[in-house]
């Protein structure tokens, strides 16, 4: 479960929120606080994994409150003004919400969220544990779906679009091939071609111009030769 903590002011706003949060199973309120100095004092006794925060509140903005924190938990900004757009961004924080705030706009939010931390395991736990449980959520259609890295058998680029072929069946959703490649650990996938990341624990065979994976020969640009030969040795 995921740890959340709701910095908002307006009763409205927050109990719309309280409901999208209610709506998502991975998702508990630890707390809500109507003031950010209030949730000052939540950040140093709890354990918050995710914040939503109202910018504009009395006596201290969210934007303040961020100031205060030498480590701040992952932040979703909630607020009616979009002139904070491009400040909030010097904080890092995962996205902006104008109110008031949609349900898929949340979830687009939310998506953002698991994207970065990409299922994050403790130390002490196996590499080979942590691929196994290691997930990234996409978005499809208006849901965001959750895909376990280990199912992956290959990603076909389409412009600003992916395929992702999985061990359940293809979903298409919009992406960089460019952005997964970066993403996905380097130890378990490998990009081939200018439209091709293969999973390398699902390759079947291979030669200096093709890589079979699920029955499927796909081709391995000139480029990326010597990527291959590498993950061969």
């Amino acid at each position: 479960m995921i740890n959340c903590l709701i910095v908002e002011d307006e009763p409205l706003a927050a109990e719309l929120l309280k409901s999208y949060l209610d709506k998502v199973p991975d998702l508990t309120l630890v707390a809500h606080c109507d003031s950010a100095v209030d949730a000052f004092g939540v950040l140093q006794r709890q354990h918050i994994e995710l914040m939503f925060l109202d910018i504009r509140m009395p006596r201290l903005t969210g934007l303040e409150l961020l100031k205060t924190l030498q480590q701040p938990p992952p932040v979703i900004l909630t607020t009616a003004y979009r002139e904070y757009a491009v400040e909030s961004y010097d904080y890092d924080v995962l996205d902006y919400l104008v109110k008031p705030i949609q349900f898929d706009r949340f979830l687009k939010a939310i998506g953002k969220y698991y994207q970065r931390q990409s299922a994050p395991l403790p130390a002490s736990q196996p590499v080979s544990d942590a691929f196994e449980q290691a997930y990234l959520f996409f978005r499809v259609d208006r849901e965001q779906q959750k895909v376990w890295l280990r199912d992956i058998l290959y990603i076909e680029g389409l412009g600003d679009y992916v395929k992702i072929f999985t061990a359940s069946g293809p979903i298409v959703t919009y992406e960089r091939l460019s952005y997964l490649e970066e993403k996905l650990p380097e130890e378990h996938f490998l990009r081939v071609h200018k439209s091709y990341i293969i999973c390398v624990d699902k390759v079947q065979s291979y030669s200096g111009s093709t890589v079979k994976v699920s029955g499927k020969q796909i081709p391995v640009g000139r480029m990326y030769k010597d990527r291959l030969a590498r993950f061969g040795r």
